[in-house]
């Protein structure tokens, strides 16, 4: 059997539903005042009347004037939709049209049922929003002709292959729970102080992409941020080392950093750990490759300017669409915005180097979430997608006690280099070395660090000093090295 998918109007709401809505079914859209059900239903009745399909909005609340002023205001054309507004009008509080005989069951029930048969076989529509359904209970003498009511008019609308979506106005008096089981699908909304977000509950028929997925409201109405699911994504690549340009870099690294690999870079402020992750993109910019930093805590402007002073060329190679330098406010997403961003990046322009600097920032838009679990699922996609990822993670001790990282990141790199501070001789060096490589072996020396004007310059291994994790090494004494201990006559 061949399942018809009709969308929502709402890309990341039918991804989420591996494709959209099955058509001629009934779907309880529930949440709060001001999650965004209404908003909801603007866009999928607008993409309905975008395949040439007849569409009705059923209301119960608001005025039909309200509600297209409302879809303007969101830019959503609502033009081509019919409208039966079954909202309560200004003469029922000027007039005083009180029930002092009969119950509103008896009065009302009636003809609204009237007029909504009436409505759908005239306009006879493919797509219903209903606004909202929980009104038909103010029309039933019990709970239990309630149920009849909403089971009877959902059988009338699916049997006319009509795709219904309604909300509901569920209450702790007045709970939901019985229109979830007789729908086909159950879309929630959550509307918090500092996020929104969206789940399915249920969706007969089909698949969906399970838990908590992130959801704006702007001037464009609703978007919708699906958690990412790195199964569901992989290409093909091949795993080659790819060289940083600087002879002592790759012999330390022996060929360099592979592609679909996690690197971090671990330092503290100011030793280098940016201007060393640029030098991988530079060379990747001289086979073509394009790649994209993302920056949560530096400015475009002085890393533009840092990277100019040293001989990298980045305003050439933001020309030619090889670098891509994004400044990231990291209040202003959360963990599913920001990976949907690196999403249509790495799949619209082929990027194959990402850097993330840095963690720190990064973990300011988690609000509270497990940042190891976020982090692990973004790098986990960029590696199946073939991504070679730079992970910038910042310490807080510049000498003394080695510390790599603090946040708990390392098991999910592939590569660890630190650089770190050394004081030698009274002035302050770096250093960088490497702590672990999954896919090749690696030197297990360090070597002096420089940024110049000319770019990063890397020196021999230091095996002429001892102590350098600590901050303050020491020379080594050849000369005592050398001699061998004497026996001693008993």
């Amino acid at each position: 059997m061949t399942i018809n998918r009709i969308s929502t109007g709402i890309s990341g709401l039918d991804n989420i539903l591996l494709g959209g809505l099955i058509d001629s079914q009934a779907y309880l859209i529930k949440g709060s005042p001001g999650s965004g059900k209404t908003t909801l239903g603007f866009h999928f009745l607008a993409a309905g009347v975008s395949q040439r399909q007849t569409c009705l909005f059923i209301s119960f609340s608001e005025s039909e004037a309200r509600l297209r002023r409302n879809a303007q205001l969101i830019k959503i054309d609502l033009e081509q939709v019919e409208f039966l507004d079954l909202s309560t009008s200004a003469d029922f509080f000027t007039e005083d049209q009180r029930y002092d005989i009969f119950s509103p069951s008896e009065v009302e029930k009636a003809p609204i049922t009237e007029k909504l048969i009436n409505s759908i076989e005239k306009i006879n529509p493919q797509r219903i929003f209903l606004d909202a359904i929980t009104q038909f209970r103010f029309l039933a003498t019990d709970s239990f002709e309630f149920r009849q009511q909403i089971q009877s008019f959902m059988r009338y609308v699916v049997d006319r292959n009509i795709t219904l979506l309604f909300t509901s106005e569920g209450s702790e008096r007045n709970p939901d729970d019985d229109l979830q089981f007789m729908s086909d699908g159950v879309i929630e909304l959550h509307s918090a102080l500092e996020q929104r977000c969206i789940q399915v509950n249920k969706f007969r028929g089909s698949g969906f992409i399970k838990g908590h997925h992130d959801v704006e409201l702007s001037d464009c109405g609703m978007l919708v941020y699906p958690r990412l699911i790195p199964v569901s994504h992989e290409r093909e690549f091949i795993s080659e080392a790819i060289s940083s340009g600087i002879p002592e870099i790759d012999e330390l690294l022996h060929g360099g950093i592979e592609r679909g690999t996690v690197t971090i870079l671990s330092g503290a402020s100011g030793v280098g750990k940016s201007t060393f992750g640029m030098q991988f993109m530079k060379e990747a910019a001289g086979r073509g490759e394009r790649s994209v930093i993302y920056a949560f805590e530096e400015g475009i402007a002085s890393i533009l300017r840092r990277c100019e002073a040293i001989s990298i060329p980045v305003h050439a190679m933001i020309e030619r669409g090889t670098l891509s330098v994004i400044s990231v406010e990291p209040l202003k997403y959360t963990p599913n915005q920001f990976s949907n961003l690196v999403r249509q990046e790495v799949e619209g322009n082929n990027t194959k180097i990402v850097m993330i600097d840095s963690t720190s920032g990064y973990k300011l838009s988690i609000q509270g979430e497990n940042l190891i679990r976020q982090l692990h699922s973004l790098c986990q996609y960029l590696k199946n997608m073939g991504v070679t990822v730079i992970l910038v993670n910042e310490t807080h001790t510049i000498a003394g006690d080695f510390s790599l990282t603090e946040i708990g990141l390392s098991y999910l790199a592939d590569n660890l280099i630190f650089l770190r501070y050394l004081e030698l001789n009274g002035e302050l060096r770096k250093a960088i070395g490497v702590l672990k490589k999954r896919i090749s072996d690696f030197e297990r020396t360090l070597r002096e660090f420089k940024i110049t004007k000319y770019g990063i310059k890397v020196g021999e291994p230091l095996t002429h000093l001892r102590g350098i994790l600590s901050g303050i090494p020491t020379a080594i004494d050849e000369s005592n090295k050398s001699k061998k201990p004497k026996k001693k006559n008993l």
